[in-house]
């Protein structure tokens, strides 16, 4: 009967995982919880946001139940495949039977040396790594001092039997600091604290944890890093001179936040980018006068109603149609295959800043849109950037962007490649400076563009006509029609 109950249990039991919610992405931060132990979902309900190395996604669960338990708590970064939520799917057969949930393990009384194996889920609502119920994990040592329960201490009644042995009185072993109860068998530690105990060779195990509910800190982390302080005499005190006087502790003044997200996502790319593919950049500076007449001439077109014209859209319509003269550049490198891969279609991305780092979400088809199109999509682009709403697909298969960073008065860059794209076009501030026009200097509205490419894809003359032919139509952009 009793094996008969566990397995209905286990049965009533879903957990569901961290899914893949992008292209082939391997973890999530959990942002946001919407249901709590006890909750009653639906199929289809929204149950947590998570963020992506890409964008911030809402999960929805997908079956009906009561949640059982929630694995992790907001603000932790899951691998995708791990188990996040528990759900009871048959709460009304009564409740779940023992066995169904494995609850916390004790490792003060557990076998020192022998591998505990998880009977299921661990039942721990603590979101700082309970590890799979697929991997085993070896019991920790009771620490020596700690409150075990443990009568005698294994160190220092090996001291005794050594002492007993040579027939000299057993000298008394040192009393190591007292230790809070050993509760669970990992102790408890934020991701960019685990990683910075490894990096100092400390064990977790052996730290005393100073932070709410047991958590073991940073400065945990550094205090146990530090040579133990010497038993010599202290010293005189030394009066303070002036450079004593001048010393100031930094540490109190720094703020270390943890890399993650789509910031840890950006960094890794750019770093990949910029030693893959062989960039090269080219600028060149260019009158945008009649360009900058357009744009507050199509403001008050008709057709133009209720969309937001802006010189950005001028430029992404001028870089389009200079591809469509020179769709060679359009095109991707196929390192596995050793192939070129030329695209008839343009996904053009705008590279947006938001308050979760930088983003490159794409237009699709870009090329064969009207500008009409172009400036609503465009504008949804961009507001959907900024609410930390895009989509994983909208962010994939681009393959050339733009970046506008004059909107900051800056007046160009050198743009590094997005990861699989051949070309990037930084667009420069627009400022009123002299020029010569029809022979007087006259001030003119200027701006210096930048285009970064695929040295293996496109080559010198290839990026000079391209980057030429962004120019020549932002100077006159009538080309757009005639060009078009």
């Amino acid at each position: 009967m009793t094996m008969t109950a566990s397995t209905t249990g286990a049965q009533r039991i879903r957990e569901f995982k961290m899914p893949d919610v992008g292209e082939g992405l391997t973890e999530a931060e959990i942002l946001k919880w919407y249901v709590q132990p006890g909750d009653t979902v639906t199929d289809g309900q929204v149950i947590c946001e998570v963020e992506t190395a890409k964008a911030a996604v809402e999960l929805p669960i997908p079956y009906d139940g009561v949640v059982h338990a929630l694995h992790f708590d907001e603000g932790v970064t899951v691998d995708v495949g791990t188990s996040i939520i528990a759900v009871d799917t048959d709460p009304g057969a009564g409740p779940v039977p023992d066995g169904s949930a494995a609850p916390a393990v004790d490792t003060a009384a557990a076998p020192a040396e022998e591998d505990a194996e998880p009977q299921g889920r661990q039942a721990v609502l603590v979101g700082y790594g309970a590890a799979p119920s697929s991997t085993k994990r070896r019991a920790r040592k009771p620490q020596p001092g700690a409150s075990t329960g443990v009568p005698v201490q294994p160190e220092r009644a090996n001291a005794t039997l050594q002492a007993e042995v040579n027939g000299r009185p057993a000298a008394p072993a040192p009393v190591a600091p007292v230790a809070p109860a050993v509760t669970t068998g990992r102790p408890l530690a934020k991701p960019p604290v685990r990683k910075l105990a490894k990096d100092l060779g400390i064990d977790l195990a052996t730290i005393a944890p100073t932070g709410p509910d047991g958590i073991i800190t940073r400065e945990d982390v550094h205090a146990a890093a530090a040579p133990a302080p010497s038993v010599a005499a202290a010293p005189e005190p030394e009066v303070a001179g002036p450079a004593a006087a001048g010393v100031v502790d930094t540490a109190a003044r720094e703020r270390r936040v943890p890399v993650k997200g789509v910031r840890k996502a950006t960094a890794q790319a750019m770093v990949n980018s910029a030693f893959t593919a062989p960039h090269v950049t080219e600028f060149i500076t260019v009158d945008v006068t009649r360009t900058m007449k357009l744009v507050q001439e199509l403001k008050q077109d008709p057709d133009m109603a209720g969309l937001r014209v802006n010189p950005l859209l001028l430029v992404a319509k001028a870089f389009l149609v200079a591809i469509k003269r020179h769709p060679e550049v359009n095109a991707a490198w196929d390192e596995a295959n050793q192939e070129i891969v030329y695209k008839d279609y343009v996904n053009l991305g705008i590279a947006a800043a938001t308050p979760r780092g930088l983003i490159v979400p794409n237009i699709k088809d870009a090329g064969v849109k009207t500008l009409p199109q172009l400036a609503a999509e465009l504008g949804e682009l961009v507001a959907t950037a900024r609410e930390g709403k895009t989509s994983p697909a909208a962010m994939s298969g681009g393959t050339v962007t733009i970046t506008n960073v004059g909107v900051f008065g800056v007046d160009t860059g050198t743009p590094i490649l997005n990861p699989g794209e051949s070309a990037i076009l930084a667009f420069g501030a627009v400022k009123l400076q002299p020029w010569v026009h029809k022979g007087k200097v006259k001030p003119r509205q200027v701006t210096t563009l930048a285009l970064s490419f695929d040295h293996r894809l496109i080559d010198g003359e290839l990026g000079s006509k391209l980057l030429a032919d962004v120019a020549a139509i932002l100077e006159y952009p009538k080309r757009l029609i005639t060009w078009g």
